[in-house]
């Protein structure tokens, strides 16, 4: 069996916290054991696998030897000609004939346990927070606000390099 590389991650993790405007106003200390403490690459790489399985099509198809156009007689008699013996001309050793064993449409998608995927996601949350790829913004109310403003907060907060934002409700009680 493989060997799982499951990391236990301590202490409390610091996230700089931002206001609208894009200033820092200072930093939230977060607690590893919310979000489990542990983060396991093989789990969270089995999610992205079944994630990116399931945004498969899977519409790839070709023609196999019944379905190829084309008659189902001999295309000469098997003796007398001095030829090699043929059969019909939707073999899929001729030109034009049918694919012996290509693709047909299938569905790749596959189900992890529920359980499974959230502590995956817990996980993938946890190895943002503590690679530093978080801010925290003290106040996302956006009821009433035009797209615009938000477009103009994500701009000033300069999220270069940062792949997961997360607000709050109060500033001692992160939402995830």
């Amino acid at each position: 069996m493989a060997s799982e590389h499951i990391e236990n991650v301590t202490g409390t993790i610091a996230v700089p916290l931002f206001n609208r405007t894009g200033q820092q106003v200072g930093t939230v200390d977060i607690d590893p054991n919310d979000f489990g403490g542990k983060i396991s690459t093989r789990l969270m790489h089995e999610a992205v696998l079944m994630y990116q399985a399931s945004a498969r099509a899977g519409t790839h198809s070709t023609l196999r030897r019944g379905q190829v156009a084309g008659s189902t007689k001999k295309v000469f008699k098997q003796k007398g000609t001095g030829n090699a013996r043929i059969g019909t001309k939707r073999t899929n050793k001729r030109r034009g004939g049918g694919t012996a064993k290509g693709p047909k449409p299938r569905d790749y998608s596959y189900r992890m346990p529920k359980k499974a995927v959230r502590a995956a996601t817990r996980m993938a949350i946890l190895s943002k927070l503590r690679d530093a790829e978080t801010i925290v913004i003290d106040d996302m109310n956006l009821t009433g606000i035009k797209t615009k403003e938000v477009a103009g907060m994500l701009k000033a907060l300069n999220l270069t390099g940062m792949s997961c934002l997360i607000g709050t409700d109060k500033l001692d009680q992160v939402v995830y």
